[in-house]
């Protein structure tokens, strides 16, 4: 079992590397990669924006209860926008790149390869990696970072909302703290995140739609598996990268 384990990450990695040079060579994908942009658009910015909504509020709510327990009320905008930015926003893009985008990745890619479709590409001497998988990564790459502005956007608003109305803050309170706590550091990271997160997620769902056991059967295992995957890496880089960053980055002030 360690032995094979071991075998994969091995393979995944050689893969992602293989994905990186294949990016920088001729002729580029252009047209399958509008397509798969396109369509992990399309199955990722509505459900997003209506998760962004109560993610916001959730935040919004704990914190400002927080916040009025310490005392510290003014400053409930900027922690709770700083939490929505920076943590909420990748991670609700990266869980739903890989939960609607990634596994239709995987299931397209291992139902061509139970097809035979990726061998016979190779026979003819064209590199499946090139053809279908660099677009498809690049794709999800394109939408988890502009679908994480506009989380984040969607997400401060809900949170701003529910804290002006059903908590009785102070619109001026509220941005104020943010751009007394928040600074541009914040939004690189969160944008760097996201797209750390859609390489992963692309990454992870064509590794699996490459490999599928046991035939179409095997194709359903590969979606389950790489969207299981692709969630336990996300939340370990997340820690991984916020914790680089703290150490990095010194809080606005400090």
């Amino acid at each position: 079992m360690i032995t094979g384990a071991l075998r994969q990450t091995g393979q995944l990695f050689a893969l992602a590397a293989e994905v990186v040079r294949a990016v920088f060579r001729r002729p580029f994908q252009f047209r399958e990669f509008v397509e798969q942009f396109w369509f992990v658009a399309g199955v990722t910015i509505l459900p997003a924006a209506l998760v962004s909504i109560p993610f916001g509020a959730v935040i919004a709510l704990q914190v400002g209860s927080l916040t009025e327990q310490l005392g510290a009320q003014s400053f409930t905008g900027g922690a709770s926008v700083l939490a929505v930015v920076q943590q909420a926003s990748p991670l609700i893009v990266a869980l739903l790149i890989a939960g609607a985008g990634g596994s239709a990745i995987c299931a397209d890619l291992g139902s061509r390869k139970i097809r035979e479709e990726l061998d016979a590409m190779e026979v003819m001497g064209v590199s499946p990696v090139q053809r279908l998988v660099v677009p498809r990564v690049l794709g999800a790459m394109g939408v988890a970072v502009l679908l994480n502005g506009l989380v984040s956007v969607v997400g401060i608003l809900g949170g701003y909302f529910f804290n002006v109305i059903m908590q009785g803050g102070t619109p001026g309170a509220y941005l104020s703290s943010f751009s007394a706590l928040a600074q541009l550091p914040d939004l690189y990271v969160s944008e760097l995140k996201a797209l750390v997160f859609g390489f992963i997620a692309g990454i992870v769902a064509a590794y699996r739609g490459l490999h599928p056991r046991g035939g179409p059967k095997g194709v359903g295992d590969a979606v389950n598996q790489s969207v299981v995957i692709t969630f336990l890496l996300l939340f370990f880089v997340n820690m991984v990268m916020t914790a680089v960053y703290l150490q990095i980055v010194p809080p606005k002030g400090g």
